[in-house]
């Protein structure tokens, strides 16, 4: 078990940490995630470990012990949104990290709420403007369920209220228009000016 005064590591660190591919996957991840350092990416990575050796386990079992113990690890993976109810552990063992990243609660609060960046987002989870239900959750690595996903809203002192608002596409703006405008303007002025050339060399040969 252990002193408890001194746990165990709940991260475990790439085997080849100084990969160029490696390098540059991990900042990808972080950046589009918000994560704060690398650190964060790493547990992600060793929990899905776990979960996919759970997997492994359950399929080297025998078909009675298989059938009790499969539905405990699927019930708890649907539940956060993972895979669904009717899923096997051959998809189980097709998770990815990003997966498991897409369920956290400054993903969440990033595409729900309209925050510009990750970063944002993370910050508003932080400082306690962003509440389930009728509790507020500052963790920002908090593993949102899929019966939670419609709760997710801001604190009603926020100020962030009057801030955020959905964002409007550029579609039939008045720009757009005008661009349209410009570039039709331009096919025609390509369009006559060969016929123009075509008058000018009958006119030349008469």
């Amino acid at each position: 078990m252990g002193d408890p005064k001194t746990p165990r590591r709940i991260w475990k660190k790439p085997k080849r940490p100084l990969n160029y591919d490696l390098l540059m996957d991990e900042l990808k991840t972080i950046g589009t995630f918000g994560l704060k350092t690398k650190r964060e990416l790493w547990k992600a990575r060793t929990e899905l470990s776990r979960v996919r050796h759970q997997a492994r386990s359950l399929l080297a079992l025998g078909q009675d012990m298989r059938e009790r113990k499969e539905p405990i690890l699927m019930n708890s993976l649907s539940k956060i949104g993972l895979v669904d109810k009717n899923s096997t552990l051959d998809d189980v063992l097709n998770l990815q990290v990003s997966d498991l990243l897409s369920r956290r609660l400054q993903t969440f609060v990033h595409k729900i709420l309209y925050f510009k960046t990750p970063y944002q987002a993370r910050q508003a989870v932080v400082h306690g403007h962003i509440m389930i239900g009728d509790r507020v959750v500052t963790i920002p690595s908090y593993k949102v369920k899929v019966e939670e996903e419609s709760n997710i809203h801001l604190t009603p002192e926020s100020n962030f209220n009057q801030t955020l608002s959905k964002p409007e596409s550029n579609l039939g703006s008045s720009e757009t228009e005008n661009l349209d405008t410009e570039i039709d303007m331009k096919s025609e002025n390509e369009d006559v000016s060969p016929k123009q050339e075509i008058q000018k060399e009958t006119t030349v040969q008469s």
